[in-house]
């Protein structure tokens, strides 16, 4: 069965006077995907996610939301999104259901009935009646996604959704947007520089640099970006079997060397070494983590 596109863009570009912010970004997320959209600070990140929530206008290219475009039909195109970007707005001294049900009045439809099964889904029902001001920040920011899907959006978009949250809130979070995705069906875009945080539950990446888009893939993709794989060797004598091997090498310590070499040169590297009496002690295949992936594709975490 073919998957539900949610969110399309295609070949997005953004120009302020001569200055070409975007260059043709594309990206696409589909029901129940968990995007992460990731670049260092200055990289466009911010502009792609106004430009998807109709803030601000396209030079060129498009933004579709259930098959319809942001510029030509906004109301429809805006009408199933929800949004936090940056910190949720809220009341401070009034209670967490006082605020849910400010934002209610906003929509047609929205009953007490749906106001309980956000609360439940967020996992806020021993604390809703309490005034705002005396939850933690991941309260704040389960609230504020509570907020953001009252009217049912089938697209969530995050902006730096655990920034400042201590190790709790972030799990509490990261939880949710995974219920979410699985349970509600729903599209979530999440923008951040935490490559961490994003690799243990985003299923898709999108890598952008100075405007344009590095690497589009699914995140296990993401963490083989190299075509060389990683291995990391114990010898007794390190010098020495840096000059011998002649690959792309990296010293971890005295005693341990990282290759970037393919599964298929391992044998060769093992017996060039034996050779010249180098002493092996392990040899171990090492998984590229999301950040290895991310500053050898954009030539690290800098922007030109």
């Amino acid at each position: 069965m073919k998957e539900e596109i949610i969110l399309k863009c295609e070949n997005l570009k953004k120009k302020f006077g001569k200055k070409e912010i975007l260059k043709g970004v594309s990206l696409e997320a589909n029901a129940g995907d968990i995007l992460g959209f990731i670049g260092p600070n200055g990289a466009g990140k911010t502009t792609t996610i106004k430009l998807i929530l109709g803030l601000q206008s396209i030079t060129s290219g498009s933004v579709k939301i259930n098959g319809y475009d942001i510029e030509k039909d906004f109301t429809q195109a805006i009408k199933k999104v929800g949004t936090i970007v940056e910190s949720p707005d809220l009341y401070m001294y009034m209670s967490g259901y006082e605020n849910l049900k400010i934002i209610a009045n906003l929509y047609d439809g929205i009953n007490k009935e749906r106001i309980d099964e956000v609360i439940k889904l967020v996992g806020l029902e021993n604390r809703i009646k309490d005034k705002v001001s005396k939850y933690s920040l991941g309260m704040r920011q389960r609230l504020g996604i509570a907020q953001a899907i009252l009217h049912k959006p089938n697209l969530l978009v995050l902006d730096e959704p655990t920034n400042g949250l201590d190790p709790e809130g972030i799990k509490q979070v990261k939880d949710l947007i995974v219920k979410l995705a699985k349970e509600e069906k729903m599209a979530v875009l999440i923008s951040s520089h935490n490559l961490l945080e994003l690799e243990s539950f985003c299923t898709k990446v999108t890598i952008i640099k100075n405007g344009e888009v590095v690497e589009s893939t699914s995140m296990e993709e993401a963490k083989k970006l190299s075509k060389d794989t990683c291995y990391k060797i114990e010898v007794n004598d390190i010098e020495k079997a840096v000059e011998i091997i002649q690959e792309q090498t990296e010293k971890i310590d005295d005693k341990n060397i990282k290759v970037h070499i393919s599964k298929e040169k391992v044998p060769e590297i093992i017996e060039k070494l034996v050779k010249d009496n180098i002493k092996i002690y392990r040899v171990c295949e090492e998984e590229i983590s999301l950040e290895d992936a991310f500053l050898k594709k954009t030539g690290g975490n800098v922007i030109d």
